[in-house]
């Protein structure tokens, strides 16, 4: 059962070791210069009301995503499973489901893309390569063509590798930017400022429990995702 907190996100998985929880396009994973307040100090303070624990919870991010996608992101409560997960998480243990909407039809309807990106910090964007460049990371990822709204397409998108920007630079760059994503090249924003990209879902064997756990976070029933449902 999921927990509404009222705030920007439901919790969707807890137990003494994970919290995984599905935030709304806008909020931020981890504090920037923006000073606004992040994901990770709002799920802390729903742990210690929850739990009635004085002090700073502890919670240490698994991965992240960008301030305008929505979905499903992992924390661990436990110094432990932080360091056990970030170790599932580079040895690519764990699958990673994302939903894009993209405002052109694919070439292939389904296929696999591999590129070296290359960060600029100080525009904040990812530029792909063809072939390895200096200072380029490899990144690679699947996605398969599940359905159309008009001259809106639909796809799942499994990222293999976990880069900045990765999804949304490299749907870019097979001429398919993500419908809102004026960064990478769709020509008109959401009203929301979002953009139409979801992490879906998370499946790997619990760090400590040694269980398969599998997460699934619904697309949002809200902005330009309910035009489409």
């Amino acid at each position: 059962m999921t927990y509404d907190s009222g705030l920007p996100f439901t919790v969707l998985y807890e137990d003494n070791h994970l919290i995984a929880v599905s935030k709304k396009a806008g909020i931020l994973v981890q504090g920037d210069q923006t000073g606004d307040v992040p994901l990770l100090d709002l799920v802390k303070e729903y742990i210690r009301e929850k739990y009635g624990k004085p002090g700073d919870a502890f919670l240490g991010t698994v991965h992240r995503l960008d301030r305008p996608v929505s979905g499903l992101v992992l924390f661990a409560r436990t110094s432990k499973a932080l360091e056990r997960m970030n170790e599932l998480f580079r040895t690519r243990n764990v699958q990673k489901i994302y939903r894009a909407a993209v405002g052109r039809k694919p070439p292939q309807d389904q296929g696999t893309l591999k590129s070296w990106l290359v960060k600029n910090e100080a525009s904040n964007t990812v530029r792909a390569y063809g072939k390895e460049v200096p200072g380029s990371q490899y990144a690679e990822l699947d996605y398969t063509l599940t359905g159309r709204f008009g001259n809106i397409y639909m796809l799942e998108v499994n990222p293999l590798t976990g880069r900045p920007h990765q999804i949304r630079v490299q749907l870019a760059g097979m001429g398919c930017p993500i419908v809102g994503d004026l960064k990478y090249g769709y020509p008109k924003p959401n009203a929301d400022g979002s953009i139409l990209l979801h992490s879906f879902s998370l499946s790997f064997v619990h760090p400590v429990k040694k269980e398969p756990i599998a997460i699934e976070a619904p697309l949002p029933k809200t902005g330009e995702w309910e035009l489409l449902s």
